[in-house]
């Protein structure tokens, strides 16, 4: 990725997550967003967020949000186009919880 993207990338997370903290949802009020990724051409952008607690109703409150999140990101950045936002929970925070767990089961096996 060249640089350009990442300084779009970290610029729309930025945005993303203080507008995300304003929103008045309570099913939002644990939601980080953990990364970014806008597509070359800047019409698309996957918004990776990590959720503490049940992740199905955040996910479904950032979509409903996301046309507003979406005009926020356009008044508040210059592009030639505001990417179109989807939502998904970051698949590195689910991998490591899942080796933290491995790991747990790993110590509680050798203290047997």
């Amino acid at each position: 990725m060249n640089e350009r993207m990442l300084r779009v990338n970290s610029i729309v997370r930025h945005v993303l997550a203080e507008e995300i903290e304003r929103l008045s949802d309570e099913r939002l009020e644990f939601v980080t967003v953990t990364g970014v990724d806008t597509a070359p051409d800047l019409r698309h952008a996957i918004v990776y967020v990590d959720v503490l607690g049940d992740q199905e109703p955040a996910l479904e409150a950032l979509d409903r949000a996301g046309r507003r999140l979406q005009a926020a990101l356009g008044a508040q950045v210059s592009m030639k186009y505001t990417p179109r936002l989807e939502f998904a929970i970051d698949p590195a925070v689910v991998s490591g919880n899942r080796i933290d767990a491995l790991l747990r089961e790993i110590g509680k096996v050798e203290e047997e």
